[in-house]
């Protein structure tokens, strides 16, 4: 499988694709989130999040690296790994890509060496004011059959 694309013309809608796409992860999952600032990463894990059954209130860890929310079907590890300087620094991240929870991983491409091989790749392009194009790029055959189901839903921001 090559990658699904979804355009979407308001918030709502990336957060719908989220919600969706929480419906069939597992533990151990790694998405990572690529895009300019203000694209939609955010509040496409705060879709996420919903999806996942959280309750808290998600926000972007941009200062602390790492937000744990454990309220969901699923824990969830909100990564924003933009002010992480050194790409060798050890933040012992693997813990968390080889845990129980799902990891979503903003501004991954900082760390690549560091993301496991097998991940799904998200690009959220801003198209206009509110418009966005979300790009899913699977890497491994848990990602492909991930996307196989989630696009099996083309009438998501319909």
């Amino acid at each position: 499988m090559k990658t699904v694309e979804w355009k979407t013309t308001e918030p709502e809608q990336t957060k719908d694709i989220a919600r969706l796409t929480a419906r069939y992860v597992q533990p151990g999952d790694v998405i990572t989130l690529e895009g300019d600032l203000g694209a939609g990463k955010t509040t496409f894990t705060k879709g996420f999040a919903e999806g996942l059954g959280i309750q808290r209130v998600v926000s972007s860890p941009t200062f602390t690296i790492i937000k744990e929310y454990r309220d969901g079907a699923l824990p969830l590890y909100h990564m924003d790994v933009y002010r992480v300087e050194d790409e060798a620094e050890d933040l012992g991240l693997d813990e968390y890509f080889e845990g129980e929870g799902v990891c979503l991983v903003e501004w991954a491409h900082l760390i690549d060496e560091q993301l496991p091989k097998d991940r799904l790749e998200i690009v959220i392009k801003r198209l206009g004011d509110d418009e966005r194009k979300l790009t899913f790029s699977p890497k491994g055959s848990r990602y492909e059959n991930l996307c196989k189901e989630i696009s099996k839903h083309d009438d998501t921001c319909d």
